[in-house]
């Protein structure tokens, strides 16, 4: 059975899980999350988690991708697996690079294909919310957050180039402290 340590391999600038037995490299990339800020009639469709993390708590329809799937074929899945829904997708709304966590999340803007919602195994359950009803407290990550929040800017308007991680909010681009780099 091979045995993996961290350690710094030759010709590499950082710590790897390498077969201590072949030198067998077992690379560690960020995960893509996908998923849509969902409208209908000026609303926004919002899931309940029934899963950890943060079980309980609003967030859109999205997921981490699979294996031979497209970032909106994901993103389709998603809405279907926690809403219910079949989604038209208009465009890339944001991407968030979260390094604290190894995520990257390509955020779509999408209204219905068709009518009707439903919770999901995913989720206890699904609603629609005006902007002003959205329970902002009870949001699950920051990153809902900010698509929120770019998606009301974006309102009404062509989608132009996506929207990355605000500036003003660090817990996605700087590592927590003690993690280095």
């Amino acid at each position: 059975m091979a045995s993996f340590v961290r350690t710094v391999p030759e010709g590499e600038d950082r710590e790897r899980l390498t077969c201590s037995d072949c030198g067998f490299i077992a690379y560690e990339n960020p995960k893509i999350v996908v998923g849509s800020v969902v409208e209908v009639e000026g609303q926004v469709l919002l899931c309940r988690r029934a899963i950890e993390p943060r079980r309980g708590f609003w967030t859109l329809p999205a997921g981490y991708m699979e294996m031979a799937e497209t970032v909106e074929e994901g993103a389709r899945r998603e809405a279907w697996e926690e809403a219910q829904a079949r989604i038209a997708i208009e465009g890339v709304l944001a991407i968030y690079s979260i390094a604290r966590i190894g995520q990257v999340q390509v955020i779509f803007r999408a209204g219905l294909a068709e009518p009707g919602f439903a919770a999901g195994p995913e989720s206890l359950d699904v609603r629609l919310f005006g902007w002003d009803e959205i329970p902002w407290g009870e949001i699950a990550f920051p990153s809902v957050h900010w698509a929120l929040r770019q998606w009301r800017e974006a309102a009404g308007r062509p989608l132009g180039l996506p929207a990355m991680n605000p500036p003003e909010d660090a817990r996605g681009t700087r590592p927590l402290p003690g993690e280095g780099l």
